[in-house]
């Protein structure tokens, strides 16, 4: 289905170089070559910059690049459904935001397996721009984000609406608290998820609609790894901003304690989101009924 020079292009693109495109591909070099000439008179278009060391695409060759993507992409998917009818057998591609990941997700996504045994679910977890574009490559069948996933172009489901708190340790002073203020965590050691994340950009919008920067705070750490945070946290290492979801579990061990910020506002909406084309619509109304039975 799919035309080799489209595969050799994928494979220039993920090795890096056409040396190892060919090894790879167990072609030789000037067969690569050929290839991607054979591709630049086809679209009319220079696929490489020629003037640089390493393989840059021209704005041109970058969308030829993510179009052969999202083939590949839709040849796999197309393979896939037909072995998986012949087997009466289903695959679903399931992306997950960090904190997604760290809620009740994974827990409704194994009982609908557990529930339907002929389903296997590959989860990928990753940002939410990311997901966005694996999306856009029919790489992923669905994905669960909070918030809104950027462009517009896919559908969604309401899961749940969600908000973010500050937590601490037990033996922290603020876990006798009702609420804290938000000039009170100045004086904290905050660990935070890098700015790239949906948590990190929410918390930070929070802070430009009270006047302030994260700057003004003490942040001893970054750290892209929600299990990391709550388990330093909960050692007293610091505090930190996350979804209230995503802390469920260690609130009821008693391993952390949420806390609200007085007077913020910082909610979202916990979806699941999918292609107009997605063939499968029951499986969308069994996660979300399972979702709700558990949460």
């Amino acid at each position: 289905m799919i035309d080799p020079k489209i595969r050799t292009l994928i494979r220039v693109i993920e090795e890096g170089s056409f040396t190892r495109a060919a090894a790879a591909l167990h072609l030789t070099q000037p067969a690569v070559s050929h290839h991607i000439r054979q591709l630049e008179t086809e679209y009319g278009i220079p696929i490489f910059r020629p003037d640089k060391k390493e393989l840059v695409p021209t704005p041109e060759g970058a969308v030829l690049i993510k179009y052969a993507r999202r083939a590949l992409a839709l040849d796999r998917s197309a393979r896939q459904a037909i072995e998986d009818s012949r087997r009466s057998l289903r695959h679903l591609a399931v992306g997950l935001t960090p904190t997604a990941g760290e809620n009740l997700m994974p827990q409704v996504l194994a009982l609908y397996c557990h529930e339907h045994p002929e389903t296997h679910i590959n989860i990928v977890t990753d940002t939410i721009n990311n997901l966005y574009q694996r999306m856009e490559l029919y790489e992923l069948d669905l994905a669960v984000v909070e918030g809104a996933l950027p462009g517009g172009r896919f559908h969604s489901v309401l899961l749940d609406t969600d908000y973010l708190c500050l937590i601490v340790s037990p033996q922290h002073p603020f876990a006798r608290r009702q609420s804290v203020l938000p000039g009170e965590l100045k004086g904290e050691r905050l660990i935070l998820r890098p700015a790239k994340a949906g948590t990190r950009a929410l918390f930070d919008s929070y802070l430009q609609s009270q006047g302030e920067s994260v700057q003004n705070f003490n942040v001893m750490m970054e750290l892209d790894n929600v299990a990391m945070i709550k388990d330093l946290v909960s050692q007293d290492l610091g505090v930190s901003i996350i979804a209230k979801s995503a802390c469920r579990e260690e609130e009821r061990a008693g391993r952390l304690v949420a806390v609200p910020i007085e007077n913020a506002s910082m909610s979202r909406n916990i979806q699941l989101v999918y292609h107009g084309d997605f063939s499968h619509p029951d499986v969308l109304e069994e996660l979300r009924a399972i979702y709700n039975r558990i949460r």
